[in-house]
């Protein structure tokens, strides 16, 4: 099959066509030709401002299989990160049963061949991610496990996560952690401060967050093991890390799309889909997470991508579950926010990659095309008809969003939305 991309603007720093418009052609998967001239194919795509560039990757998304495939399949989660941009995605291991030993991590590789993203497995670092007894990390890693993570379920325990931390340097993989002391605001529903006193529910201080991004980065040190927080929320947690960088520890750091976009006043409807873990902080916290991306000491974006069936999301804010989906407009939140579409280019195909040891894809000819396809600058108003997951808890429905991903090609096939 061949495919022919006319007038695209390449954005790929490591590439030598970085910031030049050409027309690519892709035979069989392969990139043949990057120039000027067209060329015969089956199908053609020219779109008016089209931008391409290395396939973006995602960390921290729940695809919910096995065991809670009526909220996400491997099948319709795939399809929402191609729609989303995405050639790449990691799993948290909080399925059913919990993915911590080689067999399941071997389910999740197998079972994802045949989908246009390819799955990268995070293997819990404690069994059925209980916080008690480390896993077989290594025999995981050597399945196809690229990271470790207790998912939502982060580790409480200073020791385990020492010994975690240790156990990893032979294989140099890096330690993922949602920094969430569950001591503290323990049935904490939202942030604690004036708007859940005004709506009466219970708040979760934002010292259960900074309290362990404190402790684990002094394991960090001491270990000299490699650790990344994903959905960081407050401007003090970002000074800890910011500080942590400084100093030339292996700290790194994600923000989720909607602690960009939202703050804890946008729950005075009681949005059930706005409930989440990290909770959504102050206008100055979400603030200082966008100039955090634009300075570089936030590393990139994770979708969190948390599907939640309807019976989980359409009921009293207590009850509701944490989580929101979120894979389809990352891009377009991003841009309205105020992030240079290069910088977010960058996060999502070097900065993660490297962090977790992944080869980015060369955007040379013969080389195989691992791309995502976007139309950066353009409004538009995001609906549910966009979303392919499963689930539809998603607050940025009906709001308008900014930059229109038009697909991915990625292993050998040709995703674009319609």
């Amino acid at each position: 099959m061949k495919v022919l991309i006319k007038n695209a603007t390449i954005l790929s720093p490591s590439s030598p066509f970085h910031g030049q418009t050409k027309n690519i052609l892709i035979e069989n998967g392969i990139i043949s030709a990057i120039s000027n001239e067209e060329a015969e194919a089956d199908e053609i795509i020219d779109i008016p401002h089209l931008h391409i560039s290395s396939g973006w990757m995602d960390c921290f998304a729940n695809f919910c299989d096995p065991g809670q495939e009526f909220k996400e399949t491997l099948e319709s989660g795939a399809n929402a990160a191609a729609a989303g941009g995405f050639t790449e995605v990691m799993l948290i291991p909080n399925t059913q049963p919990v993915v911590y030993n080689k067999s399941q991590v071997e389910y999740l590789v197998q079972k994802s061949k045949s989908l246009p993203v390819a799955v990268h497995p995070i293997g819990a670092i404690t069994k059925n991610a209980e916080g008690r007894e480390l896993s077989e990390m290594i025999d995981m890693f050597n399945t196809g496990a690229i990271s470790f993570s207790d998912g939502t379920k982060p580790v409480q325990s200073s020791g385990i996560l020492q010994k975690a931390l240790e156990y990893i340097l032979a294989i140099d993989a890096t330690i993922i952690q949602l920094p969430d002391d569950k001591t503290i605001g323990t049935h904490g529903l939202m942030n604690e401060g004036e708007t859940s006193v005004k709506l009466g529910l219970q708040g979760k201080p934002a010292l259960s967050e900074e309290l362990m991004i404190a402790r684990d980065i002094e394991l960090a040190r001491y270990t000299g093991s490699k650790i990344h927080f994903t959905g960081i929320s407050t401007k003090k947690s970002l000074q800890l890390i910011a500080a942590a960088k400084k100093e030339g520890l292996n700290v790194t750091c994600s923000v989720t799309p909607y602690h960009l976009f939202f703050c804890d006043e946008d729950i005075n409807d009681y949005d059930t889909n706005l409930k989440v873990n990290p909770p959504l902080r102050g206008k100055r916290d979400r603030d200082a997470l966008r100039e955090g991306v634009k300075k570089g000491t936030i590393d990139f974006i994770a979708s969190h991508h948390q599907p939640q069936d309807w019976d989980h999301k359409v009921c009293e804010f207590q009850n509701a579950e944490f989580g929101m989906e979120t894979l389809e407009c990352v891009f377009g939140v991003a841009e309205i926010c105020g992030i240079p579409t290069e910088t977010f280019i960058k996060m999502q195909t070097e900065n993660i990659r490297k962090i977790f040891n992944q080869p980015l894809p060369l955007f040379k000819e013969e080389e195989k095309a691992n791309i995502s396809l976007f139309v950066p600058g353009d409004e538009f108003l995001f609906t549910e008809s966009q979303i392919f997951s499963r689930s539809k808890n998603n607050s940025f429905v009906g709001k308008m969003l900014k930059g229109k991903v038009i697909g991915i090609f990625n292993k050998d096939r040709l995703f674009l939305n319609k």
